[in-house]
């Protein structure tokens, strides 16, 4: 007669068995995967990817839009009329303005991160643009300290990231004037 523990064990045995293959998919899938993307799902406006690397875009557009909250301090407003979700609306991002700034903050207006005429978000050079998110000195003023902008959280970032923001800000729509 056979023990009950042993048609236990079979029937545990089988059940890994046949998740196998969904638990080995699930480990070898490359998480940075899913979050390019999401960032392609959720880019509030139309990307221009010619010549633009499109997993940094993927994954800067998911950094930018739901980690960073950029849109929150670089869009006048940040939400469309009847879009705004904290008054309990169905979300809308101003994509009129998207990152265009203008934002006040005091005496501080935020800037415009949109690329410039040469495709360079807010008119910098990738290296321009990790140097501020690194030590957080105003680009129109480097004897001064941005007081407003987080970076001191995003300067700790990977270069990667960084990389991915810059590469996502290069492929939005140019808004407005850029100061130069």
């Amino acid at each position: 007669m056979r023990k009950p523990w042993i048609l236990a064990l079979l029937v545990i045995g089988c059940a890994a068995l046949l998740n196998l293959p969904h638990a080995a998919g699930a480990k070898n899938q490359d998480p940075e995967q899913s979050r390019i993307a999401r960032g392609y799902q959720i880019a509030p406006v139309p990307l221009n990817l010619k010549g633009r690397n499109r997993a940094l875009v993927g994954l800067g557009s998911y950094i930018v839009n739901a980690q960073g909250g950029c849109n929150d301090c670089h869009t006048n407003p940040p939400y469309a009329p009847g879009g705004d979700p904290f008054l309990g609306q169905p979300e809308h991002i101003n994509t009129a303005g998207y990152l265009a700034g203008g934002m006040e903050f005091g005496p501080v207006v935020s800037a415009n991160i949109t690329p410039d005429d040469e495709g360079k978000p807010a008119g910098v050079t990738y290296q321009e643009f990790k140097t501020y998110l690194r030590n957080g000195h105003d680009p129109d003023d480097p004897d001064e300290i941005l007081q407003v902008m987080p970076w001191p959280v995003y300067g700790k970032m990977t270069d990667h990231d960084l990389r991915a923001i810059y590469e996502y800000l290069s492929a939005i729509p140019s808004i407005g004037p850029h100061e130069e």
